[in-house]
């Protein structure tokens, strides 16, 4: 007899336990207590995320990359990349600021990045990433940590500021921060674990799992 208690799942809103129906594609399971979404039948997820991922993956090294942005000062222009700006407030010791900086603007993304490209491109060829459990969970950790937009408005107060002494020029980093951003945003809202798990359990049944 099949154990009908896979079949249920809890409302992360309220906990209600209740059953898991097929749904027909671009519809939605919401909490019939609470009215919380419990799960969406995007068909397409997958290739949707995996998409924003690698687009956001060539716009984060080009932010790395670039200068963020160049001040001028009597025809002296002198520009800094987001790291060299990590150095210069390491340097100054401000390191606690610097860490925070260059965790989550750097590597928190970075990891996200890595993360999503190592789950999703297998997937995409039919086939199951090694370990992938522990990216699953790496990417529910490292979520709340990825904080691009912060870092932006950090960057335009900056700049504004900035603007009442010196001449100071966006870079081309500046730009593509404001990209990932948009990029990030996409593959998070496109982003479904539901249909990974679907995508996976299929992916072990192709390769013939006993």
């Amino acid at each position: 007899m099949p154990d009908r208690t896979a079949q249920l799942i809890a409302c992360h809103d309220c906990d209600l336990l209740q059953r898991d129906i097929q749904l027909n594609p671009g519809c939605y399971a919401s909490c019939p207590r609470c009215g919380a979404v419990l799960y969406r039948n995007a068909t397409d997820s997958v290739d949707r995320t995996l998409a924003y991922t690698l687009a956001a993956a060539m716009v984060f090294l080009g932010a790395n990359v670039f200068p963020i942005f160049s001040i001028e000062v009597q025809g002296d222009r002198s520009a800094i990349t987001l790291f060299e700006a990590v150095l210069s407030l390491w340097d100054q010791e401000m390191r606690t600021i610097s860490l925070l900086v260059f965790l989550t603007a750097m590597v928190a993304p970075a990891v996200e990045l890595l993360s999503l490209t190592y789950l999703l491109l297998p997937l995409k060829l039919g086939k199951v990433p090694p370990s992938y459990p522990l990216f699953m969970r790496v990417l529910q950790f490292i979520e709340p940590w990825c904080m691009v937009e912060v870092l932006m408005l950090g960057v335009l107060v900056s700049l504004v500021k900035l603007t009442n002494n010196f001449r100071v020029i966006p870079g081309m980093a500046l730009w593509s921060f404001a990209v990932l951003t948009l990029l990030l945003a996409a593959a998070a809202a496109s982003f479904n674990a539901r249909d990974v798990w679907a995508q996976l359990d299929a992916a072990w049944q192709g390769q013939g799992e006993p």
